[in-house]
C-alpha cells in the first residue's frame, strides 16, 4: 500500500469521524427529552464537550495484574458514549476504560478541515469504537473489571476487547492507537499500562488524529508540539 492511499484512508475515516460528531450534536437536545436514559447520556456528554469528566476515578486501586493471573471476562452491552473513554453498558453501570484517558482541551483545534476541539474529537471517536466493537459480536463485547465504585450510578473500571480481522484487540489500544484518546496515568504519572503509551507515542509520531494538530492540552495539563521528540 503507498502512502498516498494510506492518508487518503486516513482523511476518509477523520471525515467519517466528524460526520458522527456532527450527527452526535445535532441529535443531543432531542435526546434529552426522550427519556431518563437519554437525559443521563446527554448530561454527561454536553459536560464532557465542554471539557469536565464527570465520572470519577476509582475508590480503590486497580487490580492490573488480575488481567494475567485472573481474566474474568463479563458480556457487556454498550448503551451510548459518555465521555472519550466511558460508555453506559445496558445494566445502566458506567464502564470506565481504566487504560484510557480522553482529551479535554476544550481549545479550538481542526479535524479534518473543520473547526472543533479535542474533547469532541474524543467523545466522537468513543462513540464510533462502541459500534465497531459491537458491530461482529451481536451488539455487546466482553470486559474484564479492574475496580468497581459504589453507588449510583455504579461505576466500573474495566477493559474491553473486540475481535478484528480475526484478532482480539484491546478496546483502549484502538482507540490510543488511532489518536482518539491517551493512555491512562496514574497519581504518580506513570501510564496505568507501560504499552498503552508505546501505543500513544505511536500514534504521535504519525500525527493520528488528534496529534495531528499542532499542538493540543494534554489531561495532564502539559502542551505537547506534536514535532518535538519524546523523552
Amino acid at each position: 500500500m503507498t502512502d498516498a492511499s494510506m492518508n487518503n484512508g486516513a482523511r476518509r475515516f477523520d471525515r467519517l469521524l466528524f460526520c458522527t460528531l456532527l450527527n452526535a450534536l445535532i441529535a443531543l437536545p432531542f435526546a434529552a427529552r426522550a427519556g431518563t436514559t437519554s437525559e443521563f447520556v446527554s448530561y454527561y456528554q454536553n459536560a464532557y464537550a465542554e471539557g469536565r469528566d464527570l465520572i470519577p476515578g476509582p475508590q480503590i486501586p486497580l487490580d492490573t495484574l488480575s488481567i494475567t493471573t485472573r481474566l474474568d471476562l463479563q458480556t457487556v452491552s454498550p448503551i451510548a458514549a459518555l465521555s472519550g473513554g466511558a460508555f453506559l453498558g445496558a445494566d445502566g453501570s458506567v464502564i470506565k476504560l481504566a487504560g484510557v484517558q480522553g482529551c479535554l482541551s476544550t481549545e479550538p483545534m481542526e479535524f479534518a478541515g473543520m473547526p472543533t476541539t479535542c474533547a469532541m474529537i474524543s467523545l466522537a471517536g468513543m462513540s464510533a469504537a462502541l459500534d465497531e466493537a459491537k458491530t461482529g459480536a451481536g451488539d455487546a463485547f466482553p470486559c474484564h473489571v479492574l475496580a468497581q465504585n459504589p453507588g449510583r450510578p455504579t461505576v466500573r473500571y474495566a477493559e474491553c476487547f473486540f475481535v478484528e480481522n480475526g484478532a482480539v484487540r484491546s478496546l483502549s489500544e484502538a482507540l490510543i492507537r488511532k489518536g482518539l484518546a491517551l493512555a491512562a496515568r496514574d497519581r504518580a504519572g506513570r501510564p496505568v499500562f507501560p504499552e498503552y503509551l508505546q501505543a500513544e507515542e505511536a500514534a504521535r509520531s504519525e500525527r493520528a488524529g488528534i496529534w495531528a494538530s499542532d499542538q493540543f492540552a494534554h489531561p495532564n495539563g502539559e502542551r505537547y508540539p506534536v514535532n518535538s521528540s519524546t523523552n
